[in-house]
């Protein structure tokens, strides 16, 4: 009897029988490293990185593993560009902004003062330019970028003494986050880039006169309200502050089709739930805030027109020296233009009224 009509009578297990079982491919178990630039403490900014691993091993079955450390585990948290570029790792999980000393446009990636919130950025990379321009600005870094999560509109932060109005920015040592530094800087203060995880430290010995972190969640974990009562608002230089996962180009190209469209579902899925998180514990967390002493004020009004002079100056500037930001800066705030616009009439009016309906 010939083979086919094995097949045809006996099917598979006429196939087994006559030793011609049918090949079977096993798939090689991938194994990744994530660098995160964020202390493990923070449940809400690192977890992100933790939700995105857990999706990506949860949605191929365990077959592909990434194993996620805080900053300084692996390498400094202001090292992982480096770390990624080079394939040291093969992910990292940070703020793009931290990495300005590089290029000034890599701010553009988290927020800049006085830019989209977090639903005008998330609709300017998803269905606008900023995916496609960022992936651009990144194949010179070895880069594939992923949207990796949102905190929303911040908080501005912790001060030992009252702002009361411009004069009192003059001279003060402030942790504020990257690119932000540079109009900090215009409008007479002195900022500090530092690290999550060293900050307390920094403004418990006076090192710093004044931080900003994220909101209340994360600030009441790092303790900022036992050693500086005023708590600002808002925080006008991250009106919704992007993270991003960085991804080794090479590692990411080796990656099967499958497996790609794997790690863009988990980091869309880590990036919705980031903000919902914040959204979701802010409340509370700052109710605790108040009962335990603090003092939640608003920037003067000459504070902010002050900063968003400045703001709008350095990016003129920035728009005649670095081609890069130009181009990418030119497509941003003409979609914050009609974003505002846009929302002038819809979202902000209603959360107008719903802030003043007594609820």
């Amino acid at each position: 009897m010939d083979r086919r009509s094995i097949i045809k009578h006996a099917g598979i297990a006429g196939v087994l029988a006559a030793g011609a079982a049918p090949a079977v491919h096993a798939q090689a178990t991938i194994r990744w490293r994530l660098a995160s630039s964020f202390p493990k403490a923070l449940d809400t900014i690192f977890g992100a990185a933790d939700v995105f691993a857990k999706k990506v091993g949860d949605m191929t079955g365990g077959k592909f593993s990434i194993s996620v450390h805080p900053g300084g585990e692996l390498m400094p948290a202001f090292g992982v560009v480096d770390g990624v570029q080079q394939g040291t790792v093969e992910a990292a999980h940070t703020a793009p902004y931290y990495f300005f000393g590089k290029d000034d446009t890599f701010a553009m990636g988290t927020a800049i003062p006085f830019g989209l919130n977090s639903r005008q950025l998330t609709a300017w990379y998803y269905d606008g330019n900023g995916l496609k321009l960022f992936r651009e600005f990144y194949d010179k870094y070895n880069i594939v970028n992923f949207p990796g999560g949102n905190t929303g509109a911040q908080m501005g932060g912790w001060y030992r003494k009252e702002i009361k109005g411009v004069a009192d920015i003059k001279g003060l040592k402030m942790r504020i986050g990257g690119f932000a530094g540079k109009v900090f800087t215009r409008m007479g203060g002195v900022p500090q880039n530092i690290p999550g995880g060293e900050i307390y430290q920094a403004l418990e010995k006076g090192t710093i006169d004044a931080t900003e972190w994220v909101g209340p969640y994360d600030d009441e974990k790092l303790g900022f309200q036992k050693v500086a009562k005023n708590y600002y608002y808002p925080g006008w230089w991250e009106g919704g502050a992007q993270l991003d996962f960085y991804i080794n180009k090479t590692a990411f190209n080796a990656l099967s089709k499958e497996n790609q469209a794997i790690v863009e579902a988990a980091a869309a899925y880590a990036h919705t739930e980031m903000q919902a998180r914040y959204d979701a514990r802010n409340p509370a967390a700052l109710k605790r805030l108040v009962a335990g002493g603090a003092k939640v004020l608003p920037f003067p009004k000459a504070v902010m027109d002050l900063a968003y002079k400045e703001s709008m100056a350095l990016y003129a500037e920035l728009n005649d020296t670095n081609p890069a930001w130009k181009k990418i800066y030119t497509d941003y705030s003409a979609f914050r233009k009609d974003q505002n616009l846009w929302f002038r009439f819809t979202e902000a009016q209603f959360d107008r009224y719903m802030q003043s309906a007594k609820l």
